[in-house]
């Protein structure tokens, strides 16, 4: 894939997400595709990522839920772009406080469609701005802290010894 067939892609991927459309949206995705979301975890194949778009995400973001991308590249099977969102939460706790969030998405491609989806955001910003008291924030970003450390690319990354990516090891 080249960037511009992937920004047809991520224009798909955006419209179906801010419409709620799950079935649009995890036909972005290959059948065996896994979706790493911060907060609601990992999904993994069209149906279970259709019901996190329609019955996760737009069950607390509600109608106004925005998602563009920006500054999209592709090569090959890989691909990233940054991103905006924004809504205002339905979540009962929060409800009416609105939420804007950036963050880089990295895509791994597969016959035109997205195989894995992972993202890099600032959730503690996004819990500030509903007003998450300091004590649960603290205890989410360390949760956060811990499931990054044991991600298996994390623990390859630190394996390694310093410097070791300057020759390809």
């Amino acid at each position: 894939m080249n960037t511009q067939e992937f920004k047809k892609l991520l224009a798909r991927f955006s419209a179906a997400a801010e419409a709620g459309d799950g079935d649009a949206f995890a036909a972005c995705f290959t059948e065996d595709a896994v979706y790493h979301d911060y907060v609601y975890g990992d999904h993994k194949g069209r149906a279970d990522i259709a019901h996190m778009m329609s019955d996760l995400f737009h069950r607390d973001a509600g109608e106004d839920y925005r998602w563009e991308m920006f500054d999209p590249i592709c090569e090959g099977n890989l691909a990233y772009a940054w991103s905006l969102s924004s809504f205002t939460s339905k979540v009962p706790e929060f409800e009416g406080k609105r939420v804007i969030i950036d963050g880089m998405s990295r895509f791994e491609l597969r016959d035109g469609l997205i195989s894995d989806y992972r993202e890099s955001v600032n959730g503690g910003v996004a819990m500030a701005q509903l007003g998450v008291h300091p004590e649960r924030l603290a205890k989410v970003c360390a949760k956060w802290g811990r499931m990054l450390v044991a991600q298996p690319e994390t623990q390859a990354y630190l394996a390694r010894p310093k410097g070791s990516w300057k020759d390809g090891s």
